[in-house]
């Protein structure tokens, strides 16, 4: 009998998570200046290259010394656009907010800062809902890298 009533359960669940990830709003600033994102919150959900280098919330911006800030900007919203379950929110020239939504509807708000002077990209990726998130902002943030740093060696 335990086990007949565990599966609904775990379903209702897990289909409720989903919708409160679907309602969840998005932060209220994403930034402190034009060049700096508000930090991560204690919470082991977000990564952000304004981090730290020693804490575990670290990851390496998106590094272009071969072309133009125009040039990466544009390479990261074509790839943005073709990335599944992304939505660009919001492009502006040195700012870039995109949502990934899950196919169980949860939403990570993932930002970019185009840094032309230090010829980089500055990126922040955080859940809006939870306090795990099982790796997956860091590993989005990797999986965007490597396809950024492909399509510029392509283009050069």
């Amino acid at each position: 009998m335990r086990r007949l009533l565990s599966k609904p359960f775990t379903a209702a669940i897990v289909m409720t998570s989903g919708l409160i990830g679907c309602a969840s709003p998005p932060p209220k600033q994403f930034t402190r200046s034009a060049t700096e994102f508000t930090p991560c919150s204690s919470a082991p959900h977000c990564v952000s290259s304004q981090a730290d280098r020693d804490d575990s919330k670290y990851v390496a911006p998106f590094a272009y010394k071969q072309a133009t800030a125009a040039a990466a900007r544009q390479t990261l919203l074509d790839i943005l656009g073709a990335s599944e379950g992304a939505t660009v929110e919001r492009a502006e020239e040195r700012f870039i907010h995109a949502t990934f939504r899950s196919t169980l509807g949860f939403v990570d708000d993932v930002t970019f800062i185009v840094q032309p002077q230090a010829e980089h990209i500055d990126v922040k990726s955080s859940s809006r809902l939870g306090y795990y998130d099982f790796g997956v902002n860091r590993k989005r943030v990797e999986q965007l890298r490597a396809r950024f740093n492909a399509q510029l060696s392509a283009q050069t």
